[in-house]
């Protein structure tokens, strides 16, 4: 019987014991991923790659066909209006202008010797009329052909530095095929693809920071023009925002990094967070998970402003320093230990 109580006593130890390391054990903390909150930052901006466009192009070419037999400017040139940019072989146009030429002088001898006889009356009008249209004939065909010969001469109709050279010595030029481009950079357009949900945040007064790397250049940008047809596949729009340029240094094709100011920048909040990291109560409050020096886990209510792409604006809540829980929130609850 003292066997028995003495067995029976044992199991209750051993099952208190047992139950006492059960009760006393401590949960692994959660691993999560989290970001601090810094003044500045990200907040109210947002970044793109853009592409430095020239502000326009002319492509300019022969009013008529022929081989081109003197190119006098290159590429990446800098060119004034009306000068000289290549010569096409005259030869023809030249024979004609000297067949037109001694046709205007025939019909204007024949003019001044039959306008005696004209003043006589020995001449009928009719045949006076024939005399004078045969002037006027001449001298229509004499502007044709000298206008030949000048359209011989390519001559640039703008000022600004040759883009693309795209024909040569020896080749044969054709009406409105493009011998030269010539750019306009005295101001740039700097090009950006913006998705759509963000097209509405921005306007064509929206601050802007242009900075482009290859020329060690950052400026302010001017007005914003946005595209109204989207890209089939990847449902973006074209932003171009016009950029000064006195200085010639920005070149199209140059990469340039844009920030667009949001307008909420200019409030008291100064922070932004992951779209995701913000959770809803049931009863529609919203809040962060934030971490504390001792690394536990709390909800911290917050008021949300706009929208920067996957980021929203925090109005109210955490302060600068604070920690706060981007990935792994899933798992937590009130003043849960987390790793990080």
């Amino acid at each position: 019987m003292k066997l028995m109580t003495g067995l029976i006593l044992v199991m209750i130890l051993l099952c208190s014991s047992c139950g006492e390391r059960k009760s006393g054990q401590v949960k692994s903390p959660i691993r999560v991923k989290t970001e601090v909150l810094t003044s500045g930052g990200q907040a109210g901006s947002s970044s793109y790659v853009g592409i430095v466009e020239e502000r326009e192009a002319t492509a300019v070419s022969f009013t008529s066909m022929g081989v081109i037999r003197r190119m006098l400017v290159s590429e990446g040139q800098a060119v004034s209006a009306g000068q000289l940019l290549a010569e096409m072989d005259d030869t023809q146009a030249r024979n004609l202008l000297s067949g037109s030429e001694a046709a205007m002088k025939q019909a204007n001898d024949a003019l001044e010797r039959y306008s005696q006889l004209h003043e006589s009356g020995s001449l009928t009008e009719a045949q006076w009329v024939e005399i004078e249209s045969k002037v006027a004939q001449a001298r229509s065909q004499l502007a044709v052909a000298q206008k030949n010969l000048d359209d011989c001469r390519l001559k640039a109709p703008v000022s600004g530095i040759i883009g693309r050279k795209a024909m040569g010595v020896g080749e044969t030029a054709r009406p409105t095929q493009a011998v030269v481009t010539i750019l306009d950079i005295s101001s740039v357009k700097v090009k950006v693809s913006m998705p759509e949900v963000e097209l509405a945040s921005i306007s064509a007064n929206t601050p802007t920071t242009v900075r482009v790397d290859a020329v060690q250049k950052q400026v302010s940008g001017g007005l914003i023009e946005k595209g109204v047809v989207a890209d089939a596949l990847t449902h973006t729009y074209d932003v171009r925002i016009h950029v000064p340029n006195a200085d010639r240094k920005l070149l199209p094709g140059m990469v340039a990094s844009v920030s667009f100011s949001s307008a909420s920048s200019a409030t008291d909040a100064h922070f932004t967070v992951p779209v995701t990291a913000v959770q809803r109560r049931a009863d529609g409050s919203l809040f962060v998970w934030t971490v504390t020096d001792d690394s536990t886990a709390h909800r911290t209510a917050v008021t949300i402003g706009s929208t920067v792409g996957n980021r929203v604006l925090l109005v109210s809540g955490p302060q600068s320093g604070c920690r706060i829980v981007t990935e792994g929130y899933q798992k937590l609850s009130e003043g849960t230990k987390v790793v990080y």
